[in-house]
């Protein structure tokens, strides 16, 4: 009972961060409306916060919290990222040529899916916050037999959350069969792209 506690407490943690609609979640969301490449959007961004959620339960969260250049830098890096994204939704939202669901609206080759999926996990400050230093930091403290149960709750409800906001969003694709809701779509992600550049430029006190 002591263990299945323990993995509840790590799946109610990351349930209170994930669930927060951020450039992660933005990003799978569009995937799964647009239907292009959905399962390998959604165990990229999954298998990302294994790898960060194991690292801070290792260890990385008390690092990134001793050397706090680590976070500028990063900051930096996601700051630009995030932007470029927004760039790109933006173009999209403008693009004068009819958006229909045979337009590709989301990343069909799994490269590219891959690549943006650990950008936004990797390159994302809020994303390394909440797994790695906030979920690593606690998964830290607890007694080493029940750091793996904590890290088996925080790390299953993940996958649980991507998979079913990815495939969940597949059932919003009728809905975007009109090219302006992918306009509005996209005006959306392009405005919480910028939002987010912004303040990670404000967090490296730069603006």
């Amino acid at each position: 009972m002591q263990a299945l506690a323990i993995t509840l407490n790590g799946a109610a943690l990351s349930a209170s961060l994930i669930m927060a609609i951020g450039a992660q979640n933005a990003f799978v969301l569009r995937q799964g409306i647009a239907r292009q490449q959905v399962l390998l959007t959604a165990l990229t961004c999954s298998l990302c916060d294994l790898v960060l959620m194991s690292t801070g339960v290792a260890g990385m969260g008390a690092l990134l919290t001793r050397f706090p250049q680590l976070q500028f830098w990063m900051a930096i890096a996601g700051a630009v990222f995030v932007a470029g994204y927004g760039v790109l939704a933006l173009r999209k939202a403008l693009k004068p040529t009819p958006l229909t669901l045979t337009t590709q609206q989301g990343l069909a080759r799994p490269g590219a899916v891959v690549l943006a999926g650990i950008g936004f996990s990797v390159l994302n400050p809020h994303a390394i916050l909440d797994t790695v230093v906030l979920v690593g930091g606690i998964g830290a403290q607890q007694p080493l037999a029940a750091r793996p149960w904590f890290l088996l709750g925080a790390v299953g409800y993940a996958f649980a959350w991507f998979f079913t906001l990815a495939f969940g969003a597949s059932r919003l694709t009728p809905l975007f069969r009109k090219p302006a809701a992918w306009r509005v779509l996209d005006l959306v992600i392009a405005g919480m792209m910028f939002a987010i550049a912004i303040s990670l430029l404000h967090q490296a006190r730069l603006i």
